[in-house]
């Protein structure tokens, strides 16, 4: 029986920012899916649920993804231009709103989702 290679070190570092991109949007879509968006109109809450969905399912593409990663080509940089344009529609609402508070943590959202997919870029394009 034929065992497979171990993974490259480009692999491993994919997988790892799959795994948190995964971990991320499942969590983040299952609390905002049950939290919704309270004091606002149907339509808004509704949206914000729909997104939700999104999210989550997107944390599970990226969980299968990075579970095969023997096998995946551009499905990967897909996922990490999906979340790039995440990070960029933050900044777009920061320069519209402002900032929520407390700062520190959507920064600390903002700055993964705009290096994570770079790392994923150049680790995926990777030989070795």
């Amino acid at each position: 029986m034929a065992t497979e290679a171990p993974l490259l070190a480009s692999q491993i570092v994919v997988q790892v920012c799959l795994f948190l991109f995964a971990a991320i949007g499942m969590f983040g879509g299952a609390v905002q899916f049950f939290l919704g968006q309270p004091d606002t109109t149907p339509r808004l809450d509704n949206v914000h649920r729909f997104m939700a969905g999104i999210y989550f399912s997107t944390g599970v593409i990226c969980m299968w993804t990075a579970l095969t990663i023997r096998q995946q080509g551009t499905l990967v940089y897909i996922l990490a231009f999906g979340v790039l344009l995440a990070g960029i529609g933050r900044i777009v609402s920061i320069a519209k709103v402002g900032l929520p508070k407390p700062a520190a943590v959507w920064l600390g959202y903002l700055i993964p989702e705009l290096v994570l997919p770079i790392v994923i870029l150049v680790a995926h394009r990777s030989p070795a």
